[in-house]
């Protein structure tokens, strides 16, 4: 997909996949030797753009790995991202039968044209029917992942991809801004730049989607997220417990996170690690019985602070200074004095 700026291997040789799963499950047993075996496991996200790429061997492998090592806990949250030209019904009870119950369909734009511009083809016919497939399935959230700002969108094209979406109605929809920047990703470059559309469209269709989710009956999270009324995380929004990492929105806000596989980003306490990003230094670190972590930061009190304080705007939409306060013991006009003075 030419818009993609995440961290990504192209190939057609499946058995690559074979080869980073046997690396994976040294990766899961080094975890194991820091944190014990039987952790319980009340999230899992299978990310990274196509999950699906692997096969149904595959993933039943990998998910033996995680069950072998974690105890996944009753009622927990299983998720895996879902390009919908890499799956059928069949898949979806696959998928099921794994012990995933939410699913994210990356769709971006239903106009032709616009597919054809990022090299994305998928018709609203197969996203519709893959769906209805999930929630026959039982499967309790599905989520659509949407871009504004693509080659060839208009407002009024995108008006038409909002009303196919409202019609859809997934249980939650992320909405992105595409960040055009050739320089730094490879595949971008294939984008001609003036197909994109002007800042004055990309706001309009910006301001379009939130009147259009709004009159839908979507609670609007936060940032570039929405949800029905009764799905976990407009909940989770309502009853303030409401988290962000690097995936997006979550419900968990004191969990550690764990991150495996190349790039990966975790946090357990107030350490911020990630992965390498290439398979030859993951692989590296792994042949040395080395965790594959490259990068990390060990959060300070006042990292600390600033972080609940960016949370508290980005999941509630307002701070209270007293929280703040009464958590870090500061007086927050005066720790914050040259922010507010910016701010006024």
């Amino acid at each position: 997909c030419y818009y993609c700026a995440c961290n990504k291997i192209i190939t057609k040789h499946h058995g690559k996949a074979d080869e980073y799963l046997r690396y994976l499950d040294r990766e899961i047993n080094l975890h194991i030797a820091h944190v014990g075996l039987g952790q319980v496991l009340t999230q899992l996200h299978l990310g990274g753009g196509t999950p699906t790429f692997l096969s149904d061997l595959q993933l039943r492998a990998l998910m033996t790995m995680l069950r072998r090592s974690f105890t996944f806990a009753p009622g927990g949250e299983y998720s895996i991202e879902v390009d919908p030209r890499t799956v059928d019904v069949s898949r979806l009870a696959v998928l099921a039968e794994l012990g995933f119950n939410r699913l994210s369909f990356g769709v971006q734009d239903f106009d032709p044209a616009v597919q054809k511009a990022v090299h994305r083809i998928q018709p609203a016919e197969q996203v519709f029917a893959l769906v209805e497939a999930a929630r026959y399935q039982g499967f309790e959230s599905v989520n659509v992942d949407l871009i504004y700002g693509l080659p060839q969108q208009t407002p009024e094209s995108f008006g038409r991809t909002l009303a196919q979406v409202a019609e859809l109605r997934p249980d939650r929809v992320a909405l992105y801004a595409y960040a055009h920047l050739p320089q730094r990703f490879k595949p971008q470059r294939r984008i001609a730049t003036a197909e994109l559309p002007p800042a004055s469209s990309k706001l309009a269709m910006l301001a379009q989607s939130l009147a259009a989710f709004d009159a839908a009956g979507y609670v609007y999270v936060g940032m570039d997220h929405f949800a029905l009324p009764g799905d976990a995380l407009a909940v989770a929004k309502r009853q303030g417990r409401l988290h962000r990492n690097f995936q997006g929105y979550s419900t968990q806000p004191d969990c550690d996170l764990i991150a495996l596989g190349v790039s990966a980003i975790g946090r357990v306490g107030a350490i911020y690690s990630q992965n390498a990003k290439t398979l030859d230094e993951y692989y590296d670190h792994l042949d040395q019985g080395r965790l594959p972590v490259v990068r990390g930061l060990a959060l300070s009190r006042d990292d600390l602070v600033r972080r609940a304080v960016i949370m508290a705007l980005m999941c509630q939409g307002q701070l209270q200074f007293e929280s703040i306060e009464l958590s870090y013991l500061i007086d927050f006009r005066q720790y914050f004095a040259s922010e507010l003075e910016a701010l006024s």
